[in-house]
């Protein structure tokens, strides 16, 4: 069995820092994990320069015990963490009593239990895979919530978008105010521009689309008095009413986990990314047959990154977008499917999050794989794309059983059709939506004829 090294969002990723490794970069993420109060601040060191001080050490007070590092700019991803694990089992890593700052393991540059308990934490609360390894998502979220509104001129760049948990607060606060800034995702997108500029030219200010001093203290007026709201869910419910029970002209783009060099998971002769292209192609062919418009984001030759998958979705105008991966485990017993959308503590996708759960409710439904549930994710794809996206995890390649399953071309089939049903049932009103699992979404005669 073999697993590529890759981040959470399922492409393959530069090099990883996790328990036990030893970097610069680690001195950094503690930083930000202590200015984000996930890990208690380090206690202020006696001056070296004192008399009978004999140069700067640190004492024994735990993993907390730490040099103060201020964090400034962004966080950057190590380029190798190739470094020497500490091995010696009676050696108490990192810190020892009147250890000097000299030795490497005391400078807060090793990755111990209680940073990797504070990256787990982290991790969670942002809405990515919990975990405890640091790769460029974690590294992203990491920059991303240093940022406070008012640190920054925030305004629409199209080549380099300002992201950030000031865009965030920005939006949340537009947002409760009734102007559309769609979800709280956290970029500055040309539709928060579009609201902040609305919100400027009703409070009387120069409506030129620049979170600047006088903007800021307009929403510091309001602050008080327009609190809570989802009117972003609202938004989206009425589109989809809208659009009707029709599937004809939707646009669904169909994302296959990996592709090319990327073999993603892989045990025996069963590989992940042979395995998605072809449900994605059995999926393709069932949408395109009931009428719907359907677009594979890449061929089974390349494999680009989550930025650059949720870029083409963009760029065809799809409805929505599914993305099909595997998983696997450490533990053969760890086995189920899973459906994830866009969510975090601001909000979430409230179509995605519906799609979610209709696709795993029929999954679980027509196929004997466990209920893994659905979950709020911040992953790239997820984040980034215009339209309503969902990604499900069809099983784990380590588990005997799933694996059994996914080699069989009639239960790929099976997955095909629940995802079409769960698409249908999306439009459809709630007197007209069939019990689960029971769905078949007919084929159009003049797409046979094709």
């Amino acid at each position: 069995m073999t697993r590529p090294s890759v981040g959470s969002s399922g492409n393959r990723r530069a090099r990883l820092l996790r328990l036990g490794d030893r970097d610069p970069s680690v001195i950094e993420v503690r930083a930000a994990l202590i200015s984000l109060s996930f890990l208690p601040a380090a206690p202020r060191q006696p001056d070296a320069s004192a008399p009978g001080s004999g140069g700067p050490r640190l004492r024994n007070h735990g993993s907390s015990a730490l040099p103060e590092v201020p964090v400034t700019g962004p966080l950057l991803v190590p380029a190798s963490t190739d470094l020497p694990h500490p091995t010696d089992p009676h050696v108490s890593y990192p810190y020892m009593s009147d250890r000097p700052v000299s030795d490497p393991a005391a400078d807060g540059s090793l990755f111990d239990e209680a940073l990797d308990d504070a990256v787990r934490a982290f991790q969670q609360s942002r809405g990515l895979s919990a975990d405890g390894i640091i790769g460029p998502d974690t590294f992203r979220a990491l920059d991303e919530a240093r940022r406070k509104l008012g640190d920054r001129l925030l305004y629409h760049s199209i080549n380099h978008p300002f992201i950030g948990d000031d865009v965030a607060a920005l939006q949340e606060r537009l947002s409760n105010m009734g102007f559309d800034v769609g979800r709280a995702d956290g970029i500055f997108s040309s539709q928060t521009e579009a609201a902040l500029k609305d919100f400027q030219h009703n409070r009387g200010l120069e409506p030129d689309g620049r979170c600047g001093p006088l903007t800021l203290r307009e929403l510091k007026k309001l602050e008080r008095t327009v609190v809570g709201g989802r009117p972003d869910v609202l938004r989206e419910s009425v589109r989809l009413l809208q659009q009707g029970p029709s599937l004809l002209g939707v646009v669904v783009a169909i994302d296959p986990g990996h592709g090319g060099g990327d073999p993603g998971v892989t045990v025996g002769q069963l590989c992940e990314r042979d395995l998605m292209a072809d449900l994605a192609s059995r999926l393709e062919a069932r949408l395109l047959a009931s009428g719907l418009e359907a677009y594979l984001l890449h061929g089974p030759h390349e494999s680009p990154d989550d930025s650059e998958r949720a870029h083409r979705a963009n760029e065809i105008g799809a409805d929505l977008l599914v993305s099909l991966h595997l998983d696997a485990g450490k533990s053969p017993r760890a086995q189920g499917v899973s459906s994830y959308y866009f969510g975090n503590a601001r909000g979430s996708s409230a179509v995605g999050e519906r799609l979610a759960g209709l696709v795993q409710k029929e999954l679980v439904s027509r196929t004997d794989l466990v209920n893994c549930r659905t979950h709020a994710k911040t992953w790239e794809l997820l984040r980034q794309t215009l339209m309503p996206a969902i990604r499900t995890d069809l099983g784990y390649l380590t588990n005997p059983h799933d694996a059994a399953a996914l080699e069989s071309q009639e239960f790929r089939a099976t997955v095909a059709e629940g995802i079409l049903a769960a698409v249908q049932r999306l439009f459809l009103p709630p007197d007209l939506d069939p019990p689960t699992g029971q769905l078949r979404v007919p084929t159009l005669a003049s797409r046979t004829a094709r």
